[in-house]
């Protein structure tokens, strides 16, 4: 199997992972944000730290800038992004986060020099127009949490540019480590200071299952980045948006109306063109081109 496949897969089996978190942070109920954002950090804290523990590897790191801004923008993103989730339908919270592969296209270009090309500008025109038709205010449809998704994207995109960098000097458990554990350290004094709720039994299992899939989608995510371009390969990370529009309207009865159902149409589309233009890159004579 080439890199550009594994690197496919892996992100594939990462967005799945990632639709089963927000839909458990949906289910974990009223709690406060922090309080998510905590469980959903400090399983994957604990899991990292054993496995650079096992491997003798490094806490430290060796970017340490590269690292701190994908722990500093992840944490922040994760904040919005739970935010949305717990007051706009799935669906929507979703598919908002996601446009950040189109932000990522941006960030690879002006800070890892990835180039873009002509059709990824007209598939970024058009996934930007459907969030102009899914960012609108109606009658069960806040504007401020849908702005607050879309920052959520924005600020994810920096982060995966720079978990595309840190491939070349850090391992993905000491990646892992660094945000995780700068997030779970961030959300103490406000769990400390009044913004912890007891959970009930259920509560308390799906806090836990958010931490256990976010921290498996981590994983996946931050070794699948280790073989793609981080332009090319956040596209594939859409299988978030179809598994999260299943479950949503299979556990919560959730259907975006016609004007949110266009603009996420837009916004795929937008990921095809993107996509079709990576393939059309594939060299000829070889028949397949790595990522690598």
């Amino acid at each position: 199997m080439t890199d550009r496949n594994k690197g496919i897969l892996l992100m594939i089996a990462s967005s799945v992972f990632f639709a089963l978190m927000a839909t458990l942070v949906r289910l974990s109920g009223d709690l406060p944000t922090m309080e998510k954002v905590f469980f959903r950090n400090v399983v994957g804290f604990a899991v990292s730290a054993f496995l650079i523990l096992r491997s003798r590897g490094s806490f430290w790191g060796v970017d340490k800038r590269a690292l701190f801004i994908r722990a500093f923008f992840g944490f922040v993103a994760l904040v919005f992004y739970f935010y949305a989730i717990d007051n706009l339908p799935l669906a929507n919270a979703v598919i908002l986060n996601q446009t950040s592969p189109f932000f990522v296209l941006i960030l690879a270009f002006l800070w890892l020099r990835e180039k873009i090309r002509k059709p990824q500008w007209v598939a970024i025109i058009f996934a930007l127009f459907g969030v102009s038709l899914i960012v609108q205010p109606g009658l069960d449809y806040e504007l401020f949490p849908a702005i607050i998704g879309l920052l959520s994207a924005v600020l994810a995109a920096a982060a995966y540019a720079a978990v595309r960098h840190l491939r070349l000097t850090d391992q993905p458990q000491t990646i892992v480590f660094y945000f995780t554990g700068f997030t779970t350290l961030a959300t103490l004094p406000f769990l400390i200071f009044g913004e912890f709720v007891m959970p009930d039994l259920f509560q308390f299992l799906a806090l836990l299952g958010v931490g256990i899939t976010a921290t498996i989608a981590q994983f996946l995510m931050t070794y699948a980045y280790r073989y793609c371009e981080a332009g090319e390969l956040s596209i594939y990370a859409y299988g978030n948006t179809i598994t999260a529009m299943f479950l949503g309207l299979l556990i919560f009865g959730e259907l975006p109306d016609i004007v949110s159902l266009l603009g996420v149409t837009f916004v795929l589309f937008g990921a095809y063109l993107n996509y079709y233009s990576k393939q059309s890159q594939i060299v000829p004579e070889s028949g397949e081109r790595d990522c690598s």
